[in-house]
């Protein structure tokens, strides 16, 4: 089950900009989509658990991470902002290219975005915006699953994802874009117990 859209209409980042704020929408494709309503209090402590590492890696360096809500524009060409259609809030995104950040957020691909599944967005995540990622280059993705405690992740040869690499929640787990980040499982579990 995906999730729903707030109509039939194609959108840009030049009306998103302009909705109310107390309802969340994501664009991909120019579909509207609403968000869920707040993630559970395990999906924070995980999301929290995993930005906080990737900051503490990345400190002093070029890279930067994010948390959402924070919008990612993926546009198709060289478009103006108010022109792009795709527009996403991924759980955590590490974005190393400076320019790429501005006061609205990031336009263009992050290298590493981390999705932290929940019930109600899985099927969404893994379909719609995982093909978003892919169409605009995201380097890498993590399908975070806090119930059975793995992670599929997928990286970009270039031209598309190959196939996910599933990994269980033990030791620790580096990032292939932004190999001087690794993930210590261990101290995510307990935040999830």
């Amino acid at each position: 089950m995906g999730l729903p859209r707030r109509d039939t209409i194609h959108h840009t980042y030049g009306e998103y900009r302009t909705w109310p704020e107390d309802v969340r929408y994501e664009l991909v494709d120019g579909c509207a989509y609403l968000m869920a309503p707040a993630p559970s209090v395990d999906h924070q402590r995980v999301s929290f658990a995993i930005a906080r590492q990737i900051a503490d890696a990345l400190q002093g360096r070029s890279c930067e991470a994010f948390i959402a809500p924070f919008d990612v524009r993926l546009p198709r060409g060289d478009e103006a902002d108010d022109a792009v259609d795709t527009v996403v809030q991924p759980d955590i995104s590490v974005v190393c290219d400076p320019a790429k950040i501005d006061t609205r957020g990031c336009r263009g691909a992050p290298d590493w975005v981390i999705e932290v599944l929940s019930p109600a967005t899985a099927a969404h995540d893994q379909s719609v915006k995982l093909a978003a990622y892919e169409r605009a280059g995201v380097k890498e993705v993590w399908f975070v699953h806090p119930t059975d405690r793995t992670v599929a992740v997928y990286v970009h040869d270039g031209t598309r994802y190959g196939r996910p690499k599933v990994a269980a929640w033990e030791g620790t787990l580096a990032s292939e874009a932004v190999p001087t980040v690794s993930i210590e499982w261990e101290r995510i579990a307990p935040a999830s117990k």
